[in-house]
């Protein structure tokens, strides 16, 4: 079917989001067509503030309303940690648990070069800027198990190592109340691998 120009300018729009097909993105545009006028209206200036009102934290790129953000800002914070962490919505996972204390980095991205990502695209300059303060005594790599969250986690600890600070892993394996026989090999050798004794 081809659809009216103002139509096919939504659904193309739509296609553009990570993980939305034309199935998807149809969907979404006729989902809109069908609120009210009001509702549409809220949702297009929710997008415009969400936008306008959003910066990058100058300290660790994290997204905030200010700069530096509250967590950069806070005096209860440790400082002499640093969770690098690929994505402002990795931190928010952190953060959400209450169990770390510490400052963050936000990397924006991880190493990929079949996505064209090299280490030059992301964030690592800034963290290593940060390393030269005396206070940092442990850097936290929170980045996914995957082929670049670990091409991005060895080509840190290569470059981490020589400033003399503590540099550790989050665990990995399986999640509380998972079945092992629907685990996939990579989880089940993580979590061998992060094995601890009881």
């Amino acid at each position: 079917m081809i659809y009216p120009k103002s139509i096919a300018t939504l659904i193309e729009h739509f296609q553009k989001f990570p993980s939305v097909g034309p199935k998807s993105a149809q969907r979404m545009a006729f989902y809109l067509l069908r609120m009210p006028i009001s509702e549409v209206e809220k949702f297009a200036q929710s997008m415009i503030d969400a936008k306008q009102n959003t910066k990058t934290c100058e300290i660790c790129f994290n997204l905030s309303a200010t700069s530096p953000c509250e967590i950069c800002s806070s005096s209860s914070r440790d400082k002499s940690t640093i969770c690098v962490v690929a994505e402002t919505k990795d931190l928010i996972a952190i953060e959400k648990t209450n169990e770390y204390k510490g400052l963050y980095h936000v990397l924006q991205g991880l190493i990929s070069p079949m996505d064209g990502i090299g280490a030059d695209d992301i964030r690592i300059k800034e963290l290593l800027n940060r390393l030269t303060d005396d206070n940092v005594k442990e850097v936290i790599l929170a980045l996914s198990p995957s082929v670049e969250g670990e091409a991005t986690s060895l080509y840190l600890n290569k470059l981490i190592k020589p400033f003399g600070i503590k540099i550790s892993r989050i665990a990995f394996g399986l999640p509380v109340g998972a079945d092992l026989e629907y685990a996939d090999e990579i989880t089940i050798a993580k979590a061998i691998e992060g094995r601890r004794e009881i």
